[in-house]
């Protein structure tokens, strides 16, 4: 591991002080994500910011009904809150279906939302990699690339977004609040175009402090993930739908995807091709086929498209029933 400074603030305005004025710093909390990039040589922060002392570990329900959670609070504890369960149902299944009950105890919610791709080019220093080392090249393009995006990619990279919490606070709409101003989750996350080494639109030192959820709405609350294996494995497809009926027709959709693409996925278009419509099997096809429009699979990735079909089909079809 190379050599790097340390430092401990307890206030907010000290922590981006450190991360602004230190070349290469990167603020750390769990450091579920970082701690292991650095040992792999990917990330290499000359300087870092422990923010574990700052007074970002609430999880308060406003009196307006909306819900602020602090950026340090751990993914166990967001999962198992009761407001949570019971009005946001789906960001703690997707919560529970992250990583293991260990990992759980240790990220929190703001290094959630900031994970690094997953992808195996990335992590490995001998490969060429965009998003690693600028202008190098993209190995997994014509490479072993079953886990990587059908929606959203590009020439320069084809790497999907790894968080099941982010794709769950998609479909929440919520808001993320930094130490400069609030930015909705949609805005948070980049598609990599000729940039993939720039993965969100914080500005240097710009610290998350909290998220905010606004006032739940009643729905049906689902998240789906397709995985290789049972638990602490990344998706190949997921999908976290809000689906609110009433006399036989859908009034409300929100639906947001995971696994597919650079950042978590949004179709609204698909989402009003639900609104008005009785529940059936042929409306549920016409939604999935909207999804998938423009989706180009790499080769070891094809099969993503059709299980992206399947999967949303089938969420919809639990959401509606009854």
């Amino acid at each position: 591991m190379r050599a790097f400074s340390y430092e401990r603030p307890t206030q907010v305005a000290q922590a981006a002080h450190a991360a602004t004025t230190h070349p290469d710093a990167s603020y750390i909390g769990g450091g579920t994500n970082l701690l292991d990039l650095m040992k792999l040589d990917v990330a290499q922060p000359a300087h870092l910011v422990d923010v574990n002392r700052l007074p970002m570990e609430r999880i308060e329900l406003l009196n307006d009904g909306s819900l602020r959670i602090g950026a340090l609070v751990r993914n166990s504890t967001l999962a198992a809150d009761p407001h949570v369960r019971r009005h946001h149902a789906v960001l703690s299944r997707a919560l529970l279906s992250g990583a293991t009950a260990q990992l759980r105890n240790k990220a929190t919610t703001a290094g959630n939302l900031l994970q690094r791709t997953r992808c195996y080019y990335f992590t490995d220093v001998s490969k060429a990699c965009n998003k690693r080392v600028p202008g190098s090249g993209c190995e997994a393009i014509g490479g072993y690339n079953r886990i990587h995006a059908i929606l959203g990619a590009s020439a320069s990279c084809i790497a999907t977004h790894p968080s099941d919490m982010a794709v769950a606070m998609l479909a929440l709409d919520a808001v993320v609040e930094t130490d400069r101003r609030h930015i909705p989750i949609a805005e948070l996350h980049r598609l990599p175009g000729d940039t993939p080494q720039i993965d969100n639109t914080l500005q240097p030192g710009e610290l998350i402090v909290a998220v905010r959820l606004p006032p739940p709405v009643p729905s049906v609350q689902l998240y789906r993930k397709v995985r290789d294996r049972a638990s602490y494995a990344f998706a190949a497809v997921s999908v976290a739908a809000l689906i609110q009926a009433r006399h036989g027709r859908i009034e409300l959709a929100r639906l947001a995807f995971g696994g597919v693409a650079h950042r978590p996925w949004r179709n609204h278009a698909a989402e009003q091709l639900l609104v008005g419509h009785a529940p059936s099997h042929a409306l549920f096809e016409r939604v999935a086929d909207s999804v998938v429009t423009g989706a180009a699979g790499q080769g070891s990735n094809d099969y993503k498209i059709p299980l992206l079909r399947r999967t949303l089909v089938a969420t919809l079809r639990q959401a509606t029933e009854g």
